[in-house]
């Protein structure tokens, strides 16, 4: 019977037998502290790297689209110079035709009593020069 008592005397393992540990205030306000300002700190780290990501592509972008908008006003320029050359080129061309077909009309004229057929082609293709000279008139007010 021993046994049996020594087995009943056992102290019983329920958590109402073991006293709980009072938790030092002090401890939990450190700790919570040091979590926030872990937390505070990543939240800082974070907003101070998406912003310096974000400056160096804004930069990156400018760069590239100056350097672009330059070589799109170099390249718009030569154009415009060599199509300026090309009307200048043109435009003296047609002078000295209007200039010649005038001659020609004029002396036609003088040597036919009557309009010919001759001098209606010369008309003809005077007003042609004509035309094409306001055609590339207009284009040079265009490029401008």
């Amino acid at each position: 019977m021993t046994e049996l008592q020594t087995e009943t005397q056992q102290p019983s393992r329920s958590p109402a037998a073991y006293p709980r540990k009072k938790r030092d205030p002090i401890a939990l306000a450190i700790f919570i502290a040091i979590w926030l300002l872990l937390i505070g700190g990543g939240i800082f780290g974070a907003k101070w790297y998406g912003d310096h990501t974000r400056q160096q592509i804004a930069s990156a972008i400018e760069a590239q689209t100056k350097s672009e908008l330059l070589a799109l006003q170099k390249a718009y320029d030569d154009k415009l110079a060599e199509l300026d050359k090309q009307y200048e080129v043109r435009m003296t061309e047609l002078t000295g035709k209007v200039d010649a077909l005038n001659e020609l009309l004029t002396f036609t004229k003088d040597n036919a009593d009557s309009k010919t057929d001759n001098s209606n082609k010369l008309y003809t293709q005077l007003n042609e020069v004509k035309k094409q000279l306001n055609e590339l008139k207009k284009n040079l007010d265009v490029l401008k």
